[in-house]
């Protein structure tokens, strides 16, 4: 059973979460505040924490920072800070991911799943599966069904290899290794290059652009690698 710890200061979310959660299978902590989060983390071992930004007594933003100097317990920030700086904040301190309230159950419980089966995988190089499309980060190759090329010229006997070039591959494994996760301008470019993060976000959207073209059914209409306007991008397998 996966166990949830549950971090607002709010009563009455605390406990609408509580039953709903339980009511889906999950076993529930809570907390009212910052330190409380904290004592509870390492006393409950929770699978996922579930973590409001405005606490009483420490932003959230700090319980993040301090969450990821003692555990790798996957994190989801449900505020209600809407504006973008404070995702791309929440986000860059290691949560991995955020819901704004109000929120819809199903969309929680879907976030919930999708960081549960991020936990349940294995660390070891995966073979994914991108439409007709399969990616071996072991041996760096993407491949293509011979069948399956878009142009209408002669068919190859065998399997059509897809070249990418350094930046392409790094972004590509970031992503293929967090699927689901919304990960940051800043998680995603370490090696991208460029002197200054508006380059950066420009060098990146190129590259997004070149990674969707070489790899999505439609690059106009991107199924796998979605854009999160204002914060960075998503794998969606």
């Amino acid at each position: 059973m996966t166990r949830v710890l549950i971090v607002d200061d709010d009563t009455q979310i605390l406990r609408a979460l509580r039953i709903t959660l339980h009511a889906r299978g999950y076993e529930v902590l809570t907390a009212t505040s910052g330190q409380h989060a904290l004592a509870a983390t390492t006393s409950g071992q929770p699978d996922i924490i579930l973590l409001d930004l405005g606490l009483p007594d420490m932003d959230g933003t700090e319980v993040i920072h301090a969450l990821r100097s003692r555990t790798a317990t996957p994190v989801i920030v449900l505020s209600g800070r809407a504006g973008s700086s404070d995702k791309v904040g929440a986000l860059d301190a290691g949560a991995d991911d955020y819901v704004t309230k109000p929120f819809r159950v199903d969309e929680l419980l879907a976030r919930l799943r999708a960081v549960a089966r991020r936990t349940l995988s294995t660390t070891e190089a995966p073979l994914t599966t991108i439409g007709d499309y399969t990616i071996d980060l072991t041996a760096r190759q993407v491949t293509r069904l011979a069948g399956q090329r878009r142009d209408h010229g002669d068919q190859p006997d065998g399997p059509v290899t897809v070249r990418l070039s350094p930046t392409e591959w790094h972004l590509l494994e970031v992503l293929v290794r967090n699927p689901g996760k919304l990960l940051t301008h800043r998680q995603l470019l370490p090696r991208t290059g460029g002197p200054s993060p508006k380059e950066h976000s420009h060098y990146l959207r190129e590259y997004m652009g070149r990674l969707r073209r070489k790899l999505e059914p439609n690059p106009a209409r991107p199924r796998h690698f979605i854009t999160e306007p204002g914060m960075g991008y998503r794998f969606q397998p």
